[in-house]
């Protein structure tokens, strides 16, 4: 029987050879990071986004959150609410904190991260800004399984360029959105610092960084995740997510 140390040596050279222990098909992934103190995210950063609703870009980041218990793991179901048929997608680079911080400039920001992953912020749009709830993002945003999240962290150290970084989502294999984290209106590090001027942040929040062009409403005619949809996300260096949809 190996040790637990010569078991460890083994692993460390299967990974090394890009050899699998189990098939990936067999593996249930987990969501990366669950039950952060916070779920923030950024609207209308990316300036194609901007665009394709016909808005200015926003002088300060704007923001809204989600909860912890949105998130749902990188192959898990997107569950359509009856309250709604306009769920929408909106593939998202998210930022890992690391360390405990409050009150950063923009050149302490990037200390604080320990890395990225994919997010869907899905959206029900028809709750969105909706009149019957005083045009608030939050019911819209929040709803149950509505934040796909992973398939791993990857520390900053290992992202070649965050902001150079490909962006895309497809729905049963078309692509919605291609775009790139250069159109990011308001850096990773400048997010975080901005946020951290009205709160704490603390090791394992996440913030959702904003959706590139080619959102299901803004479309003509609109287009929506319907029952028996796949929804696929992938972020170039950072990983794919494939979802269906129930």
């Amino acid at each position: 029987m190996l040790t637990i140390v010569e078991r460890f040596v083994l692993l460390k050279e299967i990974v090394a050879e890009g050899r699998s222990v189990i098939p990936e098909a067999e593996i249930n992934f987990l969501p990366p990071v669950t039950r952060m103190d916070k779920l923030a995210c950024v609207g209308l950063n990316y300036s194609g986004h901007c665009k394709e609703q016909g808005v200015s870009p926003p002088e300060t980041p704007v923001i809204f959150s989600k909860f912890p218990s949105n998130i749902i793991g990188p192959r898990d179901n997107i569950m359509l609410p009856p309250i709604s048929d306009k769920v929408d997608w909106e593939a998202e680079l998210a930022i890992v904190i690391g360390k405990k911080c409050k009150a950063l400039n923009n050149d302490e920001g990037e200390e604080c991260i320990f890395g990225y992953t994919v997010a869907q912020d899905i959206t029900a749009r028809d709750w969105q800004k909706s009149k019957r709830n005083g045009g608030q993002f939050l019911l819209g945003k929040a709803m149950d399984t509505f934040c796909p999240l992973g398939p791993a962290v990857v520390t900053k150290e290992a992202v070649c360029d965050i902001n150079n970084l490909s962006v895309k989502t497809w729905v049963n294999g078309n692509i919605k959105q291609d775009g790139n984290t250069s159109e990011l209106i308001f850096k990773p590090h400048e997010i975080v610092a901005y946020i951290s001027q009205f709160m704490t942040l603390l090791p394992g929040d996440v913030i959702l960084t904003g959706t590139p062009a080619g959102v299901g409403f803004t479309r003509k005619p609109p287009e929506y995740l319907q029952r028996g949809d796949v929804l696929e996300t992938e972020i170039s260096g950072l990983g794919r997510m494939r979802n269906k949809v129930l």
